[in-house]
């Protein structure tokens, strides 16, 4: 099994490695939505060969449950144990399986579920891939990090007390996870007075960017493909 990180979205990005082992792989498995093809597949589109054969692995909910709740976590639990003994069923019979990734496999992503229940039985290989918010942080006018700035990475689902904690302690920071949660972020910016030094990008990579100051960023609803990055000041120890 690979876990395949196909990168933020432009194909450009892919890496040689991750093609290799498209090439390799007779099977792709890829996640997405209930009639939908998903990001990452969208991504690897060019590469794809006629005679692969594709398993898709549906999301049975994506926001219809709160992801705190009993019913959420057993839902999403057995959809990776089906989504594994799938995987595993082919990789078993002698056909290696290309897992795609949006972004880097073990970086917020779907494929480490796989990988974890599936390490001991099969042999895995973890491709990395350009993570979305280095593609980000390329479209600012300024680095994210300079000298001895130190980057957070911070989920923008952390609880409001927390959120305010990560951001108030972080010298450059980039807020993955955006979705319905960005009023929230923006409160905490701003009763941070750090909005000014917060950056909205939405879409890196894939051809329809947006890429502006929070402060100015009309939505309080982002889509799935976005971000909040707030470059250091480029500290000196």
């Amino acid at each position: 099994m690979y876990g395949v990180g196909t990168g933020p979205g432009d194909p450009e990005l892919v890496t040689v490695k991750a093609l290799r082992a498209l090439e390799t792989a007779p099977v792709v498995a890829y996640f997405c939505k209930h009639a939908g093809r998903g990001n990452a597949l969208a991504t690897m589109q060019p590469y794809l060969r006629a005679d692969h054969v594709m398993l898709p692995m549906a999301y049975p909910v994506t926001t219809e449950l709160a992801h705190d709740t009993a019913a959420y976590c057993d839902c999403i639990e057995a959809f990776f144990d089906h989504s594994a003994e799938a995987v595993a069923a082919h990789v078993t019979a002698g056909r290696s399986v290309a897992v795609l990734s949006e972004g880097d496999p073990f970086f917020y992503g779907s494929f480490m579920h796989l990988f974890l229940r599936l390490r001991e039985r099969l042999p895995c290989e973890v491709i990395p891939g350009v993570p979305a918010m280095l593609a980000g942080a390329a479209l600012l006018p300024r680095p994210i990090t300079m000298r001895d700035d130190v980057l957070s990475v911070i989920p923008g689902t952390l609880p409001d007390a927390e959120l305010h904690q990560a951001l108030a302690s972080a010298q450059a920071a980039v807020v993955m996870k955006v979705g319905r949660n960005l009023g929230r972020i923006r409160a905490a910016l701003t009763a941070l007075d750090a909005l000014d030094r917060a950056w909205y990008v939405e879409r890196a990579s894939q051809g329809a960017e947006r890429v502006m100051r929070l402060a100015d960023a009309p939505v309080d609803k982002a889509p799935y493909f976005s971000m909040i990055l707030m470059p250091g000041t480029g500290r000196r120890v």
